[in-house]
């Protein structure tokens, strides 16, 4: 049996797998099995360096999934197309609770324009309301979310509780992240690579008619927060 792991395309293939599944936008071998016209074992062949992925099977890959055809060859770091919307683990509002370890602290849409500036004052996060929710553990920050620009994936009025991270934290393309700079906003990001002039990242909306991409640069970010999930009043399917 040949050793087919050196290939980028095969390498390629099972990073997507990983983040597809990860995203819960596939439920396993089978799922994707299934989209892309072949069967359980042959995906697992291909996730295990047993047999190269067929040109076939790459087409339905990008048509399925809006996967860069550019990033499984290797030209890109851009794991998907500006189209692709990784869904959000979603939540009801009513999940929340005054009870337990009350480890998430609540900024609510009057206050989210103070978090930029306050957000380092211990005191400042001590003074605002806080609840838990079963299976969250740890220090979270969650912001009550004002206007449209990630509709639908966030909706107003919702509310999205974030993990903050610490600066040199892996951040993953196309994921959902809050970023403060001066304002607080929550957007899809995008790597932009350094150079001479520093690094950046591309902010996107998911209302994309409405709002266009944008570039920040990294030395004007003071916090990224990792979006866990969303609370919302709107009917789950």
């Amino acid at each position: 049996m040949g050793n087919f792991s050196e290939n980028i395309v095969n390498q390629r293939f099972k990073k997507v797998f990983e983040a597809l599944e990860r995203n819960n936008l596939i439920k396993g071998k089978s799922d994707i099995a299934k989209k892309l016209g072949t069967y359980n074992h042959v995906v697992n062949s291909i996730l295990k360096g047993a047999r190269n992925v067929t040109v076939d099977q790459l087409h339905k890959l990008f048509e399925n999934y809006e996967v860069d055809a550019n990033y499984m060859f290797g030209f890109t770091d851009d794991m998907f197309t500006d189209n692709l919307t990784i869904a959000l683990p979603t939540r009801s509002l009513n999940e929340r609770f005054s009870g337990g370890r009350m480890n998430i602290t609540l900024i609510p849409s009057r206050a989210v324009a103070g978090y930029a500036l306050e957000h380092q004052d211990p005191g400042y996060l001590t003074e605002l309301p806080k609840f838990s929710i079963p299976n969250l553990d740890g220090n979270l920050i969650a912001f009550e979310i004002s206007g449209d620009s990630m509709y639908p994936t966030i909706t107003n009025g919702d509310i999205v509780v974030c993990e903050p991270l610490e600066r040199g934290d892996v951040l993953r393309d196309n994921n959902v992240y809050v970023v403060v700079t001066d304002v607080v906003v929550a957007k899809r990001i995008q790597q932009v690579r350094e150079d001479e002039h520093g690094g950046q990242l591309r902010l996107i909306s998911d209302n994309s008619a409405v709002y266009k991409p944008y570039m920040v640069d990294l030395d004007d970010i003071r916090q990224v927060l990792k979006v866990k999930c969303r609370l919302t009043s709107y009917a789950i399917n």
